[in-house]
């Protein structure tokens, strides 16, 4: 049975950082890529980073500079650090499976994800 739990969220100030982390089992991070995507309320789901099976990391541009995706395949776990965090990074943040080696950020299919987390709520205030 894969699961992948999200943890890290919180709420936090404008310019702040947070660090979320997702735990996976039932499932190899170091074969597949592993993305984050983001939920606003009232908006449409969006990739904000993924990591190959190599470990190559592609951001969408809003997040390019200030957001880190990176993985840990010995625990399995998949890591995002995001610094100077604006408001409008205020979401829902899934941890996702791609099912495939290799993605880029173009690549990553919001709705058809392999797998999902449940997700941690990150609120940023100004």
């Amino acid at each position: 049975q894969v699961q992948l739990v999200e943890s890290g969220g919180g709420s936090v100030q404008a310019g702040g950082s947070l660090r979320l982390s997702c735990a996976v089992s039932g499932y190899s991070t170091s074969n597949h890529a592993m993305a984050w995507i983001r939920q606003a309320p009232g908006k449409e789901r969006e990739a904000v980073a993924v990591v190959d099976d190599d470990s190559r990391a592609g951001y969408a541009n809003f997040v390019k500079g200030r957001f880190t995706i990176s993985k840990d395949n010995a625990k399995n776990t998949l890591y995002l650090q995001m610094n100077s965090l604006k408001p409008e990074d205020t979401a829902m943040y899934y941890c996702a499976a791609d099912g495939r080696p290799k993605a880029t950020i173009a690549a990553i299919d919001v709705y058809g994800m392999d797998y999902w987390g449940k997700g941690t709520l990150v609120t940023v205030s100004s």
